[in-house]
């Protein structure tokens, strides 16, 4: 008896979930190996930290998402490695080793945050890249106004209540645009030493304006709206240093040190070190960002039997959107799809635009698609529907459709509940690694 086609997926975000339900019906098996449980919704990560959404609105468990396909099986583990001369991808978890064979590969390892080569910066600053960063950063946000209140002395009061948003892309904009509606609206009344309608936000890119791969006059509004509702924006301005009190700030005028306590990370990406190796063992070169140059088709050069999707996938250009990620893994799995029909000539990848959104505040946001722009309240409609569309599972959309009532319609924040340990999680198991 001949065994079914084994499709190994390294990964479960949007390429790699994308892919396994495009096989759903297909005569293959398939393995989705991920070192999380979950499958997340990464644009709406800056809600988590902010206390709009809870993680299990962002974070749906891949096992249930994939509990109606009858011929695809998730493994929990870390992928150390492929080997593509034998056809076996090398897992581990925790002390235990083994090696999972592929006929079709799908990387889908997306990427990690960036800081350009000062990684030392990750302990005051951290990125938006996981649940686990989103609580950290949800623990520091929240953390900050209770020390403030029991400061007594000027100085650190305003140094805790200093917020600063390094990168001004759509996370960073909607990151400091939610700062300033808790700081404003949400925690007004809840605090009797200070006023945090007085919180300074800092968004800092080294960039000569916000939003850079948006149109130039929707930038220009997103702009004018933050600065409405109080955030300082300083754009052409690189941060050179950082410690826990402050951030070191570098501008065509010369280096200022800005007393900050809470620094939030959105500046840059890094594709896995898998795509390091994966370009190491074909002959080709991995770009700056650790991204996998791929034939028109998404392919590994010279192994028609890997597909590189998403993040890990340098191809034509295309941008790190959750929307590439999401079409290559289709493309993908449809590729594997008409080759077990016989039919192995490779078809190209065609990239389809669907535009970019982002919300600046409630009621409030840019989008344009192809030469069209969107602003204002309409904006946020769009993105509204848009994200309600995108977001996995009814129970999801119901229950952030929820949470947004709360937060948008009244001033309340459901999901204000921290604790040290996500604040201080990431310092404990820095020190356990470099102990071990």
């Amino acid at each position: 008896m001949t065994s079914r086609h084994r499709v190994v997926i390294v990964g479960g975000g949007f390429g790699g979930l994308a892919a396994a339900k495009a096989l759903r019906r297909a005569p293959v098996d398939v393995t989705m190996v991920d070192r999380q449980s979950h499958h997340l919704f990464q644009p709406l990560l800056y809600q988590v930290a902010t206390g709009v959404l809870s993680q299990g609105n962002v974070a749906p468990p891949l096992r249930d998402v994939l509990r109606h396909q009858g011929n695809a099986e998730v493994v929990l583990a870390e992928v150390d490695g492929v080997d593509l001369e034998r056809c076996v991808v090398r897992c581990r978890l925790l002390d235990r080793t083994w090696e999972v064979p592929y006929d079709s590969l799908i990387m889908a390892a997306g990427s990690a945050q960036s800081y350009f080569g000062h990684d030392e910066f990750a302990v005051h600053a951290p990125g938006m890249k996981t649940i686990d960063d989103a609580l950290e950063v949800r623990g520091r946000l929240f953390g900050a106004f209770e020390l403030a209140e029991l400061e007594d002395d000027a100085g650190r009061r305003t140094a805790w209540t200093t917020f600063v948003v390094v990168g001004a892309g759509p996370t960073g904009v909607e990151m400091a645009g939610q700062i300033a509606e808790l700081s404003r609206y949400s925690l007004r009344s809840n605090f009797r030493r200070i006023d945090t309608a007085a919180a300074r936000i800092v968004l800092v890119d080294a960039a000569p304006r916000i939003l850079s791969s948006f149109d130039e006059r929707l930038a220009r509004r997103a702009a004018e709206k933050l600065e409405r509702m109080g955030v300082e924006i300083r754009t052409g301005t690189l941060v050179t240093g950082m410690d826990a009190a402050s951030v070191e700030l570098k501008t065509t005028s010369g280096v200022v040190r800005l007393a900050a306590m809470t620094k939030i990370w959105s500046a840059g990406v890094q594709a896995s070190p898998l795509g390091t190796e994966l370009a190491a063992q074909a002959g080709v070169e991995s770009s700056r960002s650790g991204r996998v140059p791929v034939e028109a088709d998404c392919t590994l050069p010279g192994r028609p039997e890997v597909f590189v999707v998403g993040d890990l996938m340098a191809l034509d250009s295309l941008p790190g959107l959750a929307e590439v990620a999401i079409q290559s893994g289709r493309h993908a799995a449809a590729e594997i799809r008409r080759r077990l029909d016989g039919d192995t000539r490779p078809r190209p990848f065609r990239y389809r635009d669907l535009g970019s959104l982002a919300a600046v505040s409630r009621f409030y946001a840019v989008g344009e698609r192809r030469g069209a722009r969107i602003w204002g309240f309409a904006g946020w409609l769009v993105w509204l529907f848009v994200h309600l569309t995108f977001l996995t599972g009814f129970k999801n959309r119901i229950s952030a459709l929820f949470h947004w009532m709360i937060s948008f319609f009244g001033r309340s924040r459901p999901e204000r509940t921290i604790t040290a340990r996500q604040v201080f999680a990431r310092q404990a198991l820095q020190g356990g690694r470099v102990r071990g």
